[in-house]
């Protein structure tokens, strides 16, 4: 499955609620696993409790509303 090569923009959502908690900055580079690794290494480096939040999250598409209002 290829769901985010060849996209963009990825981020950290909310399992819960699908909420965007955090937009990964980094060009996009590898195959889905590497991808949602790197996201998940640059977020948990972000701060002490991210490892914590990281549970609740998962790596997912940005939407275009998403990308235009980033800009």
């Amino acid at each position: 499955m290829k769901h985010f090569e060849g996209n963009s923009h990825v981020g950290l959502r909310e399992k819960e609620t699908g909420k965007l908690v955090a937009v990964y900055p980094e060009t996009l580079d590898g195959n889905d696993r590497e991808i949602e690794n790197k996201v998940k290494f640059w977020y948990y480096q972000q701060s002490c409790s991210a490892e914590d939040n990281l549970k609740n999250l998962y790596v997912d598409t940005l939407t275009d509303k998403e990308i235009k209002e980033m800009k």
